[in-house]
C-alpha cells in the first residue's frame, strides 16, 4: 500500500444519549438496559451496590474501573449468571430480574467472557453452530426422517459460514477450536454470539490475552456491531481502545458507579483518577506522621511531590487523548508511520 494513501477517517461516535446533567445515574434518551437498587453481597464483603444506571441504545459502552471494581460481577448479574440480594433491572422495557441467562439470551441480550468458552473438541464450524436459536434438539424423528429438518440445517451452516468470513476465520472452519490463537478464540467467541441475531453484545475484557496484531481488527469488528444497529455494552481496561471506540464511560469503584460519561470528559473528572491512583492523601499524611503542611518531614514531602506530578501526568494525558489514539499501536495512523519510516 502506497505511504500517500490516507488512512480510513475514524467512524464518529453517538452523541445525545443523556438528558440533563452528567452525572452517575444519569438518565439516558433510550436506555436499553435500566437498572435500579442491585446489590450483591459475598460474605461481608459489598461486590455491587449500583443506586441507578442505564445503558444507552444504539452506542458503544465501556464499563471501566479498577480491579475488584465490581464490573464483572455486574455483569453477571445483568445477564443471569448470578443472583443478587436485592434490585431489579430490565432489558428493552422486560423486567429480568429472577431471568436465567438462557432466556435472557433467547431475548436478545448476549455476552462473551474474559476467558473464552469455546468447545476445544469441536471444529470451529461447530462451535458456531452451537450458537444458532431454535434448534430442535437430537430426536429419534431426526434420526429417522433427517430430510425434515435439512433446510434448516443449511441455512444455520450457511450463515454460521457468512460470520467465519466476516470475522476472517473461515479457512479454520474444519479446525478444532482447541487449535485457535487466544484472539483467534476471542473472534470465534464474538462471532457465535451473532448467531442468534442480538440486541444487546456484552463483552468482558475483550482485549484481554490478545495478540497485538489482532488488536485493530477486534476494534473494527465491534465498531461494526453499532453500524449493524446493535448496542455494546464492555468492560475494559485498556483506555485506548476506551477512547477510541466508547460513545459513553461508566466508571466503577468499590462497587459503586462513581462517574460517567463521554470519554473525553470522563477521563478528566478527578473521581476517576481517584479510583485508579487513589484519592489525595495530603491532610491524612499529615495527620498519619503527626504533622501539617509545611511540617512535612523530606520524606514525605517528596511522596506528596510525586503523586502531584502523578496526577498531572494523567491530567495531561486526557487532555492530548485525540494526538495519543492517531498514534497508538494498531491503529491506522502508526501503521502508516511505519510505513513512511521503513522508506
Amino acid at each position: 500500500m502506497s505511504a500517500d494513501v490516507a488512512p480510513p477517517a475514524p467512524r464518529p461516535k453517538a452523541t445525545g444519549l443523556h438528558k440533563g446533567e452528567i452525572r452517575p445515574g444519569v438518565e439516558k434518551v433510550d436506555p436499553i438496559i435500566v437498572a435500579d437498587g442491585v446489590k450483591r453481597i459475598f460474605g461481608g464483603l459489598t461486590a455491587v451496590d449500583v443506586d441507578h444506571v442505564e445503558i444507552p441504545r444504539n452506542a458503544i459502552t465501556a464499563l471501566i474501573g479498577p480491579n475488584g471494581a465490581g464490573k464483572t460481577t455486574l455483569f453477571n448479574l445483568l445477564t443471569g449468571f448470578d443472583k443478587p440480594n436485592q434490585g431489579q433491572w430490565s432489558f428493552d422495557g422486560t423486567n429480568l430480574a429472577g431471568i436465567p441467562a438462557f432466556k435472557a439470551a433467547r431475548m436478545g441480550q448476549v455476552r462473551t467472557f474474559q476467558l473464552t468458552k469455546s468447545l476445544g473438541l469441536l471444529t470451529v464450524l461447530e462451535n458456531m453452530k452451537l450458537g444458532a436459536p431454535g434448534q430442535g434438539g437430537e430426536s429419534i424423528w431426526r434420526g429417522i426422517l433427517p430430510f425434515l429438518w435439512r433446510k434448516q440445517e443449511n441455512e444455520i451452516e450457511e450463515k454460521a459460514r457468512g460470520l467465519l468470513a466476516r470475522f476472517k476465520l473461515d479457512a479454520k472452519e474444519k479446525d478444532f477450536a482447541a487449535s485457535l490463537s487466544g484472539g483467534q478464540r476471542k473472534l470465534l467467541e464474538m462471532a457465535r454470539a451473532l448467531m442468534s441475531d442480538p440486541t444487546l453484545v456484552m463483552l468482558d475484557e475483550p482485549m484481554a490475552g490478545v495478540n497485538p496484531a489482532l488488536t485493530q481488527s477486534l476494534l473494527d469488528h465491534i465498531l461494526d456491531l453499532k453500524d449493524l444497529g446493535m448496542t455494546v455494552l464492555f468492560v475494559e481496561h485498556d483506555m485506548h481502545m476506551v477512547r477510541h471506540i466508547a460513545d459513553w464511560v461508566i466508571v466503577m469503584a468499590e462497587g459503586k458507579v462513581v462517574a460517567e460519561g463521554p470519554p473525553d470528559t470522563v477521563m478528566k473528572e478527578q473521581a476517576v483518577i481517584d479510583a485508579y491512583l487513589g484519592a489525595h492523601q495530603d491532610v491524612d499524611l499529615g495527620v498519619v506522621t503527626g504533622r501539617y503542611a509545611g511540617e512535612l518531614t523530606p520524606e514525605a514531602e517528596e511522596l506528596l511531590e510525586a503523586q502531584h506530578e502523578l496526577q498531572e501526568a494523567v491530567e495531561a494525558d486526557a487532555t492530548t487523548h485525540a494526538a495519543e489514539d492517531s498514534s497508538a499501536p494498531g491503529t491506522p495512523a502508526r501503521a502508516a508511520d511505519r510505513t513512511e519510516d521503513d522508506k
